[in-house]
């Protein structure tokens, strides 16, 4: 089996920062893609932000300047630094990753089960 395990959420007044970890366990050979996406009450799924394993990272318009995503390769850890914070930032944020198993040739998409950042006064 292969885990991904969140952390960091919560409560931050607006203006505020807040960091989300999130790490990969289990039956694991190597991640490409790992990422962070975002859903708001009523709205669909959004990608906030992606890194690949050499570094490569790309941000929705929305939360460029403002957002940071890096990883740790040794760790399986994706991280997302999160600064300037504003109410339409809140939302139930996922973790997902692109895991080669170990003895498996193929490709599998995890995701994390989600971690609530209320941005509010």
């Amino acid at each position: 089996q292969v885990q991904l395990v969140e952390s960091g959420g919560g409560s931050v007044q607006p203006g505020g920062s807040l960091s989300l970890s999130c790490a990969a366990s289990g039956s694991i050979f190597s991640i490409n893609i790992m990422g962070w996406s975002r859903q708001a009450p009523g709205s669909p799924r959004d990608l906030v932000a992606t890194i690949n394993r050499s570094g490569t990272t790309n941000y929705a318009d929305s939360v460029k300047g403002r957002f940071t995503i890096s990883r740790d390769n040794a760790k399986n850890t994706v991280y997302l630094q999160m600064s300037s914070l504003k109410p339409e930032d809140t939302a139930v944020y996922y973790c997902t990753a692109d895991v080669l198993r170990i003895g498996d040739p193929s490709w599998y998409d995890y995701w994390g089960q989600g971690t609530q950042v209320t941005v509010s006064s």
